[in-house]
């Protein structure tokens, strides 16, 4: 099914390293280039389809509206429900995320990490489990981001942790699911 949307729509699908802001991103045609869509390579198999589903509703919002309407609007929820039909009717999801896609398909939101219910049904079925969700340490826990920053984590305020930064002082704030690495000797 994707290969045939690749192919129908001229689409350049590249496959990309991991980026921690997003798990994929459309690029409509310009200057001369055509489609462009690039999905996270460290996604399991079932975060991997709804992201390129996620972007390919894009594209096809593009092509049916150009810059008209706005990139989570009504046509793009309504493209994205259409296209996930087809992977429902071949059964390839587990049940429990396939209840949860469902539900989350009644008001797509303009990504599925912002869904919590929907996150952590994905995430349950990653691969990587070195590193642990915020939303799973206790509160003055000592954590460490990739980059080598620690933090200390702090209440929570609305849906995120407030944590303070042991490097600078600075509080930042975190979402549950954000990944960390639990830090040792401090």
């Amino acid at each position: 099914m994707i290969a045939k949307w690749i192919d129908y729509f001229q689409c350049e699908f590249k496959i990309s390293k991991n980026r921690a802001t997003k798990l994929g991103d459309y690029r409509h045609p310009f200057k001369g280039n055509g489609h462009k869509i690039s999905v996270n390579n460290d996604l399991n198999q079932y975060a991997f389809l709804v992201t390129t589903v996620h972007e390919f509703a894009h594209l096809l919002t593009y092509n049916d509206h150009k810059n008209k309407v706005k990139p989570h609007g009504t046509e793009w929820k309504n493209n994205f429900k259409r296209m996930m039909k087809p992977f429902f009717e071949l059964n390839i999801f587990p049940t429990d995320i396939h209840h949860t896609i469902t539900n989350y398909l009644d008001n797509p939101a303009a990504s599925s990490c912002t869904d919590l219910t929907l996150a952590r049904a994905l995430k349950k079925y990653d691969t990587n489990v070195s590193t642990t969700r915020i939303e799973e340490i206790p509160v003055n826990a000592v954590f460490a981001l990739k980059d080598g920053r620690k933090f200390k984590k702090g209440e929570r305020v609305r849906k995120r942790y407030r944590c303070l930064c042991l490097d600078n002082g600075n509080i930042y704030l975190f979402k549950p699911l954000a990944e960390v690495l639990l830090a040792t000797g401090t």
